[in-house]
């Protein structure tokens, strides 16, 4: 990303960009600022767009090959392709010499560096991964968007506020932007600020029904259950949420009884610092061997599921009967 920033204020361009990863808010904000350095006014006829893993190579290749009217500059924005996963059968060898006028700006969620077309863009281009950003740098990111509204954060609520928001920075900014105009000339944000305003996410549902599970609250885990029902949440993607929180309780277990710290722990479990400390009381009340055998009863629900043997909500319900007993 240092390398495209350079770009953009140097005002240097290559002819070809690839800017992937899960990151998509700074990815798509540094996609249209590099389109707008390309064609500072407004690209009409010079300015293509597609969107899509249904294009033609060969016709996005002829609209690259057509001049640019009254204007130095083409560009065409390709996002979502796919191109950098399945087979790429002709740009690989075209962006190898681009006619001067053209510029490409691929964006992409995942790709295979192994593909040809990734490595035409890697040698002849620019790749620009975006990777979840770090507690610290998102830390920084929330005070910074309510420092310029003449609004304070403790930096305890701020963790508070990313354990509620996860580290989407598109989901942070909306509730960051609800803070803003609720706390307007308070000149502070706080934790009870916080809890009235944001809205919880369905891993917070998740977690809350575990915890009730953990304390063998049956109602409440089922109560839980039903809300996200409500929510229009498909069994099954529950039950997968299910799954994935019981392995994240099992690696902070394991991992905290090897004696790692939160940071050491969220750097081997792939998880941040915030996101451990959150889950770390509610490791601590299972056995390793307990997570691992409601682990093994999510995997047989599942398949118990996809094999038609029981309906999917019939099947998440006598799970959660069967956990909170």
């Amino acid at each position: 990303m240092k390398e495209l920033m350079g770009d953009l204020s140097r005002g240097e361009f290559r002819h070809v960009y690839l800017l992937y990863g899960p990151e998509n808010y700074l990815k798509l904000q540094y996609r249209d600022k590099l389109a707008k350095a390309l064609l500072p006014e407004d690209g009409g006829m010079n300015f293509n767009i597609y969107d899509g893993d249904h294009l033609v190579e060969a016709e996005v290749i002829d609209q690259a090959e057509t001049l640019p009217f009254f204007a130095e500059r083409r560009v065409i924005r390709l996002d979502r392709t796919g191109l950098f996963k399945n087979s790429s059968e002709l740009l690989p060898d075209y962006v190898k010499e681009l006619p001067d006028y053209l510029y490409l700006i691929f964006t992409e969620d995942e790709v295979d560096k192994r593909s040809r077309l990734f490595k035409a863009v890697q040698k002849y281009g620019r790749c620009c991964e975006f990777t979840e950003q770090t507690e610290a740098a998102l830390s920084q990111w929330v005070a910074g968007l309510l420092g310029k509204e003449k609004l304070r954060i403790r930096k305890s609520d701020v963790e508070f506020l990313l354990a509620r928001t996860g580290t989407d920075m598109n989901r942070i900014l909306l509730e960051v932007d609800k803070l803003i105009h609720f706390c307007a000339g308070k000149g502070e944000v706080g934790r009870s600020d916080i809890e009235l305003v944001t809205s919880d996410t369905v891993e917070d549902h998740v977690f809350d029904m575990i915890s009730a599970l953990a304390g063998h609250k049956r109602k409440k885990a089922m109560e839980l259950y039903a809300d996200l029902l409500a929510l229009k949440e498909p069994p099954l993607k529950i039950l997968a949420l299910i799954g994935m929180q019981y392995n994240r309780l099992l690696m902070i277990r394991e991992l905290s009884d090897q004696g790692l710290s939160d940071a050491q722990i969220a750097g081997k479990a792939g998880m941040p610092p915030f996101a451990v400390k959150k889950n770390r009381g509610l490791a601590r009340s299972f056995e390793a061997a307990r997570l691992k055998e409601i682990l093994a009863s999510c995997v047989q629900t599942d398949e118990a599921v996809k094999t038609g043997r029981i309906g999917d909500r019939l099947g998440v319900e006598l799970l959660i009967v069967d956990l909170s007993a």
